[in-house]
């Protein structure tokens, strides 16, 4: 960054228009189209029905943000947009801007000075938000994380267990533990729409028959039980302290004597501006909640100890495992 050349300055103004290209691009499966040959903007007009005028302007907008290639008439994708953005690679995640950059999202982000000024969201709350089109939408960047949480918690998974997934969404982070413990039984808990979604990755994954839904809201839903884990993954960055607590004690009493609960969450350090990542992510929680918030490792323990639990730990196990937070019964 340098002061005495404003252009960083110009570009920060105008990121918005990298991101709802991309969202453009990537509703219009573009990539997609480029990678499958249409890599012209007279083909990819045959093939989208879109103009060539709005074609053009928008395919040399992605080659100037370095994720198109052009020679000539010709555009081909960048290494980053084939992994990462075209349909048929398995390291697709593109869906994810569908909920990064909704409507809904773009919206609050819109009325982020009232927020600020009122310290809360009013208008959408999160509950507003589309929890289907998370579900749907974000699985592909979801399941590393998932993977990885499953490893780390797998040498207390061994042999018959019973999990609760709490906000269980699109359901990977369950589903890690039954693909990784044929005796895993999965009870997953989110509302009925989004229950659907996960019950068919369920299907795909081949544990249905040990993958059980539970229809209802977190607050009011009785969890059953006991179990030997209950997993809550991004799930209490959208409540406030006193909430959480009422969450975990909830828990707790569905949890066996010797069974734990796993926060999967953004957790930044005490100085709440690192790692960049987790604490960029509390003003998106502002932004879109009315009651959530991003919490350090020492809030999160007092919460969890309020509860009534112990043994509150940060798993030490590299850049996902600092978002794991464990505690006994």
């Amino acid at each position: 960054m340098n002061a005495l050349n404003p252009t960083w300055l110009l570009e920060e103004f105008r990121a918005f228009e990298r991101t709802l290209a991309l969202r453009t691009a990537i509703e219009m499966d573009l990539f997609t189209r480029i990678g499958g040959g249409a890599n012209t903007v007279r083909a990819l007009s045959a093939a989208s029905g879109a103009s060539e005028r709005g074609l053009r302007a928008l395919c040399d907008y992605l080659t100037v943000q370095g994720h198109l290639s052009k020679q000539g008439a010709r555009y081909s994708l960048t290494l980053n947009a084939r992994l990462y953005l075209t349909t048929a690679s398995p390291a697709y995640f593109g869906s994810a801007v569908k909920f990064f950059a909704s409507d809904a999202t773009v919206a609050a982000f819109c009325r982020l000075r009232r927020t600020v000024e009122q310290g809360t969201a009013s208008a959408p709350n999160f509950v507003e938000l589309d929890w289907v089109e998370y579900a749907r939408s974000m699985a592909p960047l979801a399941q590393a994380t998932a993977q990885f949480a499953a490893e780390a918690l797998a040498p207390d998974s061994d042999g018959p267990i019973q999990v609760l997934d709490l906000g269980a969404g699109h359901g990977l982070y369950g589903l890690a533990i039954a693909e990784r413990n044929s005796a895993a039984q999965i009870f997953a808990l989110d509302a009925p729409k989004v229950l659907e979604i996960a019950i068919d990755n369920a299907r795909q994954a081949g544990v249905a028959g040990r993958y059980h839904p539970i229809p209802g809201d977190a607050f009011e839903t009785g969890f059953g039980g006991p179990y030997d884990l209950v997993l809550a993954a991004n799930v209490a960055h959208h409540f406030d302290e006193a909430a959480n607590v009422r969450l975990f004690q909830k828990a707790r009493a569905a949890l066996k004597p010797a069974g734990r609960i796993a926060l999967i969450e953004w957790v930044p350090n005490a100085d709440r501006v690192s790692p960049s990542h987790a604490a960029a992510f509390a003003l998106t929680v502002l932004a879109t909640s009315a009651r959530g918030a991003i919490y350090t490792l020492k809030e999160y323990s007092k919460m969890l100890r309020a509860a009534g639990f112990r043994n509150v730990r940060r798993l030490d196990t590299g850049d996902f495992g600092r978002w794991i937070i464990t505690a006994s019964r």
